[in-house]
This record gives C-alpha cells, structure tokens and sequence, in this order.
C-alpha cells in the first residue's frame, strides 16, 4: 500500500498555493493554521481551513470541508460531503448529516440535529429540537 504524503500542497483557482498537513487520525487535510484537537477524527478526504477549530472526539466526514474560522466542539459529527460555512459555529454534541450545506455565520446549537442534504442559510441560528424551514438540497 502506497505511503500518503504528510504534507500537501494545493493551487486554488486564483493561482495561490494552500499548504496542508494530514491529521494523523484519519488522514485528512488539515491547515497548519487550524487547531484539530488530536482525539478528534478527520477523514482522508476531508479539508479544515485556516482559523477553523475542531474538538476533541469529534468525527469531520469523507468529502466534508471545515471553512475558514469555523468551530466545530466537542463530541460533534460531521458527516460525508457536508461544508460548513465561513465563521459557522456547531456546538458540542450536534450532528450534521451528510451532503448537508450551512452558510456563513450559522450557530448550531449544543446537542442540534441538523438533517441530511439540508442547505442553511448564511446567519441562521438553529436550535435543538426546532423543525427547520429550510429547503432540502437538490
């Protein structure tokens, strides 16, 4: 089985180099201006931007990106191909479903469900227990 390069380098679309290293729980790409707590679970073909925290036990799904300044807490799971947006906050014991999108500024509050393929809107505030009024993805 071929060895996965600890350190990786990726050309944005506006021709700038972003540097990651990979987690060493899970293998994920992680930048080195992100904190990810070393119990917490990033997988293989997941991204956390610069400024973003993550928790301990906290599990960051295949195909999921963790945006910049994003704080993801303790005990969360994020599942597959999920992105949380700029400056989103999920507190601790929240679960995301897969494909879901949350937009910029978003709080999830501690102990939140928040469905599969949801899209969220940039500024919202969801609340445990609370059906939401968002649309569901295409």
């Amino acid at each position: 089985m071929a060895r996965l390069a600890s350190k990786v380098e990726v050309e944005g679309d506006d021709g700038a180099v972003v540097r990651y290293v990979r987690h060493r729980n899970g293998g994920g790409l992680v930048s080195p201006q992100a904190v990810v707590h070393p119990d917490a679970t990033v997988a293989l073909t997941a991204y956390v931007e610069a400024g973003a925290h993550v928790g301990p036990r906290t599990t960051i799904g295949a195909g999921s990106w963790i945006d910049r300044d994003v704080v993801v807490g303790a005990d969360v799971v994020v599942g597959r191909n999920v992105h949380l947006g700029k400056g989103t906050r999920v507190g601790d014991r929240s679960q995301v479903g897969g494909g879901a999108r949350v937009g910029t500024d978003v709080e999830i509050e501690p102990r939140t469900r928040v469905d599969a393929d949801l899209v969220v809107a940039d500024g919202s505030v969801l609340r445990r227990g609370r059906r939401s009024r968002y649309d569901v993805a295409a």
